[in-house]
């Protein structure tokens, strides 16, 4: 049997923090322990926020923290026209359409869709929280869909869920959708997925032939992943990832969603909100061991 394959996959769109740290150290632990080999994959498909300088940080990030990968880095987006191979494939066989509709005009949608007497938040919404999409565009005909592309209009591609979940399973397959988690101890269990809870979701932006899904997928296939180690505010993403795999071809990794490093006020840590780095910890003199220790880690080569 081959070994297990995990792999540590951040975005280059701001610095490491503490959070990220402790995915990696993890990763890096578990593999240890099962075994296997630990892979870097840089998810840098976004063209406005990812930048060179921050992927070439965070491999900084990284090798300040003692850890080292397997293999070259993969980076996405070098890898965009196999993105633009599986959308085309969902495509031809009528699971992806695409969606010409702005946010705003599916956030009025959804809300006039809403009971007026469904408690404090009518709009049904995705586990991300946003509003369910109504299904506009699923319906254009086709000579409305290449005469609005003909002109340029923007549009996203979206899944069609109710024709994907009617795909029938691969040989072998249950009909249900579940996954295999396993836990630090290695032990195995199977989790109920519902991909329907997502709508037809985006699976292609509108400047690149891909989103964080599609490509995710389509990575941990191409790169031999068996071990998916990610946060908790992923688990629910991986009942849409589960789904892709399957209308792919694509095979299923085990997944484990470990719990999110939090701030003093219970928030998870995050890019977006300015959370402190692993660089402005650098600077105030933290090393990497006591980075390790605080996250519940050993130091390389200290019992």
């Amino acid at each position: 049997m081959s070994p297990p394959v995990l792999r540590f996959a951040p975005s280059p769109n701001g610095r490491l923090h503490r959070g990220h740290a402790y995915s990696a150290l993890l990763n890096a632990a578990l593999a240890a322990r099962l075994g296997g080999r630990l892979l870097l994959r840089i998810e840098d498909i976004d063209p406005v926020r990812s930048r060179p300088d921050l992927a070439a940080a965070i491999e900084a990030d990284l090798a300040w923290l003692g850890l080292r990968f397997d293999g070259p880095v993969r980076r996405q987006s070098e890898h965009l026209p196999e993105y633009r191979a599986d959308l085309a494939a969902l495509a031809a066989r009528g699971l992806a359409y695409p969606c010409f509709c702005s946010r705003s005009a599916i956030a009025a949608a959804a809300v006039s869709a809403a009971p007026a007497d469904h408690g404090q938040d009518p709009v049904r919404r995705d586990p991300d929280g946003t509003p369910l999409y109504p299904g506009t565009c699923r319906h254009l005909a086709a000579t409305e869909v290449a005469a609005r592309q003909a002109m340029g209009t923007p549009h996203t591609w979206r899944l069609d869920m109710a024709r994907a979940l009617r795909e029938p399973a691969r040989a072998g397959e249950p009909g249900a959708y579940a996954y295999l988690a396993f836990d630090s101890q290695g032990a195995v269990r199977t989790v109920p997925a519902d991909p329907a809870r997502w709508g037809d979701a985006v699976i292609a932006r509108r400047d690149v032939p891909t989103s964080y899904h599609l490509a995710v997928v389509h990575d941990d296939a191409a790169q031999g992943v068996t071990h998916v180690v990610r946060g908790q505010d992923l688990e629910a993403a991986t009942d849409l990832h589960l789904l892709l795999q399957r209308l792919l071809g694509l095979p299923s990794p085990r997944y484990h969603h470990h719990a999110l490093i939090r701030d003093p006020a219970g928030e998870k840590l995050a890019k977006s909100k300015g959370s402190q780095s692993l660089q402005d910890l650098r600077a105030e003199g933290v090393t990497p061991a006591a980075i390790r220790a605080q996250l519940g880690f050993p130091v390389p080569g200290v019992a």
